[in-house]
C-alpha cells in the first residue's frame, strides 16, 4: 500500500512569464490532514489546480495514489473530492436536489448515497428549504457533501472557511475532523488562517511567493512555538532545585548561559516569581517567551523583522 496519496517533485507553473509555483515538492501521507498555509497569491490554489487537472505544470511531476502516468492520474482523480473557489450550488434546489443533480453529472449509480451524504454533513433535516436560503456554513457543508459523493479517499479543499461566521467555521472544522477520524479520508486544506488550521491539521506546508518554505508535523510546529517562562537568577542551580521540588515538575531546561526555560506554569508567572523570591533568589530577568503560530508563520515568510 502506498504511504502517500500525493507526492510532487519540483513542480513549477509559469503564467505569462510570471512564476506562480517554483519547484514545489510536497508529500501528503495517507490519513493525514495537511494544512497548506500561505498568503493570498502564495501559490496554494495553483498547486491545487495542477493536482486536480484544471491546469498543467510547466515543469516537474507528481504522483497521485502512487500513479505518475497521465492516463493513470486521470483515473486516480476519481478517488478525490474537491471544493475549489467555493461550492457550485443550484440556489433554487434543496440540499437533496443539489446532491441528486451532482450524482447524475458524476454518473454515480443508485440514490442511496443521497440520504447517506445528507446525514454525514448534517443536512438531513433541511427538507424543502432551498440552497439560496442556507447560511454560509450550511452552504459549505452542502459543498462538502457534493465533494463526498462517490466516497472519495482524498479531499482537496481550497479556502473552505473563507467568509464563514464563527459558527460556520466550527461546523466545517468538526465535520472535517469526523471525516478524517471516522472515515479515514485524507484531507488537503489550503488557508491563510493559521489559527484555524492549528485546530485541525496533523501536518503543514508553508508556501510563500510560489516556493515551499517548510513542511512539518503538528507536533514539530507546536514544539517550535512552545511557550515558556524565561528566568535569569543569581543562582540557577538553586533555582532549578526550587522549581523541581516546589512545583513537582521537570518541565524546565537550564540553558548553557545559565538562564532557565520553564515550560510549565506559564499561565501563573506571578506564583513562580513569588516562590523564587521567597527562597532568597535574586531575579534578574523574568518574562514569558515563545511564538504563537501566527508570529511563527510571519517570521518564517519574513513578514516580521527580528529585533
Amino acid at each position: 500500500m502506498n504511504e502517500y496519496v500525493l507526492k510532487t517533485s519540483q513542480l513549477s507553473k509559469t503564467y505569462q512569464n510570471k512564476m506562480a509555483l517554483h519547484k514545489v515538492s510536497v508529500m501528503i501521507k495517507k490519513g493525514s490532514i495537511y494544512g497548506f498555509i500561505g498568503q493570498n497569491g502564495a501559490g496554494k490554489s495553483t498547486l491545487i489546480r495542477l493536482i486536480t487537472g484544471l491546469a498543467y505544470p510547466t515543469t516537474g511531476t507528481f504522483e497521485l495514489f502512487g500513479e505518475s502516468q497521465e492516463r493513470n492520474i486521470i483515473e486516480a482523480r476519481k478517488r478525490i473530492g474537491t471544493i475549489i473557489e467555493g461550492p457550485a450550488l443550484y440556489p433554487q434546489m434543496t440540499a437533496a436536489e443539489n446532491l441528486e443533480a451532482q450524482r447524475l453529472l458524476k454518473g454515480i449509480p443508485g440514490k442511496d448515497c443521497i440520504e447517506k451524504t445528507l446525514n454525514l454533513v448534517g443536512l438531513q433535516n433541511t427538507g424543502k428549504k432551498k440552497a439560496k436560503d442556507f447560511s454560509l456554513g450550511m452552504k459549505q457543508r452542502l459543498g462538502l457533501g457534493i465533494a463526498l459523493l462517490g466516497d472519495p479517499e482524498f479531499l482537496i479543499l481550497d479556502e473552505p472557511i473563507n467568509g464563514l461566521d464563527p459558527m460556520g467555521v466550527v461546523e466545517v472544522r468538526e465535520l472535517l475532523k469526523k471525516l478524517n477520524r471516522e472515515y479515514g479520508i485524507t484531507i488537503l486544506i489550503s488557508s491563510h488562517i493559521l489559527s484555524e488550521l492549528h485546530l485541525l491539521a496533523t501536518h503543514y506546508g508553508i508556501i510563500h511567493e510560489g516556493e515551499l518554505l517548510e513542511q512539518l508535523s503538528a507536533k514539530e510546529l507546536n514544539e517550535k512555538c512552545q511557550q515558556y517562562l524565561h528566568i535569569k537568577v543569581d543562582d540557577p542551580n538553586k533555582a532549578a532545585t526550587v522549581i523541581e521540588n516546589h512545583f513537582s515538575t521537570q518541565e524546565f531546561e537550564v540553558m548553557p548561559d545559565g538562564t532557565i526555560r520553564l515550560f510549565a506554569y506559564v499561565d501563573v508567572p506571578g506564583e513562580v516569581s513569588k516562590i523564587l523570591t521567597s527562597e532568597g533568589l535574586v531575579i534578574e530577568e523574568f518574562m514569558p517567551m515563545g511564538e504563537d503560530l501566527e508570529t511563527y508563520f510571519s517570521h518564517r515568510i519574513g513578514g516580521v523583522q527580528h529585533g
